[in-house]
């Protein structure tokens, strides 16, 4: 039975946080399902068991603001309008319970479903919770039998097959799940077998043999389904498989695999992965790879304002600057990641966070103010959990050794040993073996081999208990000191080597002496072997000569080979001086052909410009010409030609205008035209309300060569609409629109509701100038056009941009 947890309090907000991320809200259903599950896999990894699965869900959910049920109705709830759904989002069970009176069918089977997942998989379940989601779920198969519906039976099945999981009956449980796994190969039903796989190999325990080969097939299946956010939560779970069960190497392998798959998909929550990334390669000693991934993890979350689960990247990020010796910038992130823990939701990190600070602390020798810092924060916040209280004493502990208050320190050594001794949990497996390892070793400087060998013999019992290996600096040094109390200095000449191999530095001058040390007590006692063997005192003094004139070869040889190593070394350096001093003068050589470039490209932007300027200015001269003629002219049909050529002329005056105050110079917006043009001939008629007009045009952008026929043509269009379409006066509309048909294909459509055309007098009409130069504008477009009599005149023009107006000239 599950116990509630400490870890679902929210408390106040910190920064944004109260705040849902605009990268969720932007997340489709499947993908914020992912986001719970990568968060959630994490936090249960993460805590080593001190939280279970489906608390790890609810706080995962709290955390972005999602409904818990998202986590476990992907079966029936595809986005659609779901009965009961808001009630037992919030919580009031009763009220959708009333509900199922008024449902039948797969309404109500939905309902069920909803129901029995809140029941079973609430934090903190009760017996009577238990007996809710069981009574629910076998509502759900017996009103499925009735409907003599596949789907929904195997939904209630799955179900019922998790509740006998939850109600620790796993026998049952599976007997249900390979039901329902045969029942789907018999329908050769690919989306339902890679569910019930998927929900059976979840459940399964980590080190269960059958389970990597359950995903593995789930995860075939979703791939050949094009489902990749199932494909990839599955994926995850195969890679945690490989972490517990001790196959670091291929957890790493995959987990880089699981940043490529997210980015493909366009998944921008990759931290907790990255995260993990930065502790396996921090274990592993990769320093410089853990700083890159930690400083990325918090980078984003600092650029976002996203710090949600701010205190692990923090941490994380700590553990790196600790191991690389920057204790101070450690503290300041452990800091942070306490502030946020304490202040937005517990993730179970923050006490761990308090703890490396401590570490940091006595690293920069501060032993004393870690003392007195432990002391403050565990009486404000006192820990509670069996680790949380093994993990304090086993700081104080470290730190009392520090102080030489070895009275102390063994005495919170043996408290952290009562609370490890209650903890049975192959999650904290390293944490444990580690203080143990401190524990023996601090026995083995103080001499006394017999309590050092008590707590040595743990570790080795652990490792068989759970069957996995261990071995680290300290253990190493541990077995270095025990051999050498015993006299065994071949043996720990041997773990002495092991341990400069993992810590893979220089060995400093006062080992190098016990090293030494060791190969001469190792040799002499060889010698005297053979002394006692051949009774000869002059062997002896030969060998120790010969011995003498070795140590002196291989010193003065290891100084050669080291002064070669120094100036290969000195070299490179140089080299790389030169090559550096290089790339800064192409640098720089470059970057000024850039501002150069860049120069240019403004001057020809601005003498663009202005020769749109001028062009606008002398259109305009030329308007302003034609309006000064036709002052002196008294005929009728010369004003009405002056007055047309004037409109003419402002349509393609008003594209150059635009392309001279836009900063795009080479396309023309649309809408904005369109809409200019027809206020000019609006205002240029003294419409008034009499003509009103509808302008529907999509937002398109044209360059100059279909911009100009376009504007000429509507000038025409619209002009003969006003003139012709509404005579004595008459109230009417003028509609025009400009669409996209398909890329680079589009309609131009100018209709009135006035009077029509004569068709009578059509061909008349056609030989005017004006449908004369629609047509040939419209033939210079390569344009098809069309015109209606239809409640009024329709005028169509369908061209096309993929052959600008210029290009076709030059072809012709």
């Amino acid at each position: 039975m599950k116990q509630i947890i400490p870890y679902l309090i929210l408390l106040v907000s910190y920064a944004s946080f109260g705040q849902l991320s605009p990268t969720v809200t932007k997340y489709d259903l499947s993908k914020k399902r992912l986001l719970i599950q990568a968060c959630s896999m994490y936090l249960f990894n993460a805590n080593q068991g001190a939280i279970d699965v489906d608390s790890s869900v609810v706080v995962a959910c709290k955390a972005y603001k999602l409904p818990v049920a998202l986590a476990y109705d992907e079966s029936f709830n595809d986005g659609s309008y779901l009965v009961g759904k808001e009630l037992i989002d919030k919580g009031n069970v009763n009220s959708a319970k009333k509900l199922l009176i008024k449902t039948k069918g797969e309404e109500k089977i939905k309902l069920l479903l909803q129901l029995g997942n809140f029941y079973l998989f609430k934090p903190g379940t009760k017996p009577e919770d238990l007996q809710n989601a069981k009574t629910n779920i076998d509502d759900v198969v017996h009103t499925s039998h009735q409907l003599k519906n596949k789907k929904w039976q195997q939904q209630g099945l799955l179900l019922l097959g998790k509740y006998y999981f939850q109600a620790n009956n796993q026998s049952e449980g599976k007997k249900i799940f390979l039901k329902v796994i045969a029942e789907c190969r018999k329908q050769n039903n690919k989306k339902a077998l890679a569910e019930a796989l998927d929900a059976y190999g979840t459940l399964l325990f980590n080190l269960d043999p059958e389970k990597e080969k359950i995903l593995q097939e789930a995860v075939s299946l979703y791939a050949s389904l094009g489902m990749e956010e199932k494909r990839i939560e599955n994926y995850m779970k195969i890679t945690t498989i490989y972490f517990w069960g001790g196959k670091i190497n291929e957890a790493k392998k995959r987990l880089y695999q699981n940043l490529i798959d997210l980015r493909k998909i366009n998944f921008k929550h990759q931290q907790f992965a990255e995260t993990t990334i930065t502790f396996i390669e921090l274990a592993q000693h990769n320093l410089e790879t853990a700083l890159y991934y930690a400083l990325k993890s918090v980078k984003r979350m600092e650029a976002e304002k996203d710090f949600t689960f701010g205190d692990i990247f923090y941490m994380r990020l700590g553990d790196v600057y600790n191991n690389v010796g920057h204790h101070q910038e450690a503290l300041e992130m452990y800091q942070k990641s306490i502030e946020i823990g304490r202040t937005t939701i517990d993730s179970g990190t923050w006490y761990k966070s308090f703890f490396s600070a401590v570490a940091a602390l006595s690293l920069k020798g501060k032993n004393q103010e870690a003392v007195d810092y432990i002391n403050s924060v565990t009486t404000k916040y006192p820990p509670k959990s069996n680790f949380d209280k093994m993990s304090v004493a086993y700081i104080r502990a470290n730190c009392y050794e520090a102080l030489k208050n070895y009275t102390l320190a063994e005495k919170y050594f043996k408290e952290m040993d009562f609370y490890a001794q209650k903890i049975i949990s192959p999650e904290t497996f390293r944490e444990i073996v580690h203080e143990y390892t401190l524990m023996a070793l601090f026995y083995a400087n103080r001499k006394q081999p017999e309590k050092a060998k008590f707590y040595a013999d743990k570790v080795t019992a652990l490792c068989d208990m759970y069957g996995k290996k261990y071995n680290s600096e300290a253990l190493q040094i541990l077995l270095f000191r025990m051999d050498s109390i015993k006299g065994n200095y071949k043996g720990a000449l041997r773990h002495f080597q092991n341990y400069k191999i993992i810590s893979d530095s220089t060995i400093r001058n006062t080992k190098r002496k016990e090293i030494e040390e060791l190969k001469i007590d190792y040799e002499t006692k060889n010698k005297e072997q053979k002394i006692k063997l051949l009774n000869q005192e002059s062997n002896l003094k030969e060998v120790a000569l010969k011995k003498s004139k070795m140590l002196n070869s291989v010193s003065i040889w290891s100084l050669v080979l080291l002064s070669i190593t120094i100036g290969l070394l000195y070299n490179r350096y140089r080299l790389k001086q030169r090559n550096h001093a290089k790339l800064e003068i192409k640098e720089k050589e470059i970057n000024q052909k850039n501002i150069n470039l860049k120069h240019l490209l403004d001057e020809k932007e601005w003498l663009l410009k202005e020769i749109h300027h001028r062009v606008k200015n002398n259109l305009q001269t030329v308007i302003s010409l034609l309006n000064s003629q036709s002052a002196y002219l008294d005929n009728d049909m010369a004003l009405s030609a002056i007055k047309n050529s004037q409109h003419r002329i402002h349509s393609m005056s008003l594209i150059h205008q635009k392309l001279y105050n836009s900063e795009n110079i080479s396309t023309i917006n649309m809408p904005n035209y369109i809409r200019e043009l027809v206020e000019y001939l609006r205002e240029s008629f003294s419409l008034g309300q009499r003509i009103r007009f509808e302008i529907k045009v999509d937002p398109i952008e044209l360059d100059v060569a279909h911009a100009v026929p376009l504007g000429l043509i509507l000038n025409e269009a619209i002009t003969n609409s006003i003139k012709y379409a509404f005579p004595e006066n008459q109230i009417g509309m003028i509609f025009i629109t400009l669409e996209t048909k398909t890329e680079h294909q589009y309609i131009l459509t100018i209709a009135d509701n006035g009077i029509g055309f004569d068709a009578t007098i059509n061909d008349k009409k056609g030989n005017s100038f004006g449908m004369m130069l629609i047509k040939g504008l419209s033939d210079d477009l390569d344009a098809k056009l069309t015109i209606e009599n239809n409640n009024g005149t329709i005028l169509k023009i369908e061209f096309s941009q993929e052959f600008p107006l210029i290009q076709k000239r030059e072809l012709i």
